[in-house]
């Protein structure tokens, strides 16, 4: 581990072999995380009032309509559907009809799965709940019962959208380009891909912890679970966008704020 200051502190390279072969610098995996939460870009704009068109600058990704989206205290419904498209898009009709009908079979599931995690988030819980060798009851065979509830014309990465915005330190997100970066790294025996999130997790603890700490002060209380912090990193990476949030990112008043600790820190 490289030297640290209290100033600035400083943690390991993240290894994410989901998200590439090489490590992935700290200070990258901040620049792109807040790229993710503050990034903006321009939009062409017209309206009644403005038959031409005018440029508005408008979020870059879906943190501000996500992420920062109050959870609602109903049960789970319809708030969260709309919860959901803000990070995937607009169902049309007869998906928004048929998630609306799946999601009271989803939720005595996602009940049963915060009961088995007794308030451990995602990363903190044992590998037996991501084995086979250990069911039933895991929470990874809990995951895999919503996973199958989420086929035909039920989109599973709105539902794990929905259950994510509810509980973000336990449910993971999901989206076919992520899995098709996990699938790869699945072990013989694992629950599912949610085996290989938690491993790549449990092995860069220190790195992540350090991450989400970070992220939080900088963005003022409005941080993201360690679960999150994967997912945004993983994603960006998964969609050819990990290079923009970067730029995003290092341009901006937080990042900004860090580099300035990090210099302070390295002339002491």
């Amino acid at each position: 581990m490289r030297e640290t200051h209290e100033e600035a502190p400083v943690t390991d390279d993240l290894v994410l072999p989901s998200a590439g072969p090489e490590p992935l610098p700290y200070d990258t995996a901040l620049a792109a995380v807040l790229g993710y939460a503050r990034g903006r870009r321009p939009l062409r704009f017209r309206s009644p009032s403005s038959p031409d068109g005018r440029w508005v600058s408008i979020p870059a990704f879906g943190y501000e309509r996500f992420d920062r989206r109050p959870a609602s205290g109903q049960p789970l419904g319809e708030p969260d559907i709309l919860t959901a498209e803000g990070l995937h898009g607009r169902l049309p009709p007869d998906a928004w009809a048929a998630m609306n009908a799946a999601l009271p079979g989803v939720r005595p599931i996602a009940d049963a799965a915060l009961d088995r995690a007794d308030g451990r988030p995602f990363h903190q819980l044992p590998d037996d709940e991501f084995s086979v060798l250990a069911e039933p009851g895991t929470v990874g065979a809990l995951l895999r019962r919503i996973g199958r509830i989420s086929e035909d014309r039920v989109s599973a990465p709105h539902i794990a959208a929905a259950l994510h915005h509810r509980r973000p330190s336990l449910f993971p997100l999901s989206v076919r380009a992520t899995r098709w970066q996990l699938l790869p790294h699945v072990r013989e025996g694992d629950s599912g891909v949610e085996a290989v999130i938690h491993r790549e997790l449990r092995a860069n603890q220190a790195a992540f912890t350090a991450l989400q700490q970070e992220t939080a002060a900088l963005l003022e209380g409005d941080g993201l679970t360690v679960l999150r912090l994967h997912d945004v990193l993983l994603w960006l990476s998964a969609t050819l966008r990990r290079t923009h949030a970067v730029e995003l990112g290092r341009a901006t008043r937080e990042y900004g704020a860090h580099a300035g600790a990090a210099t302070t820190g390295r002339s002491r």
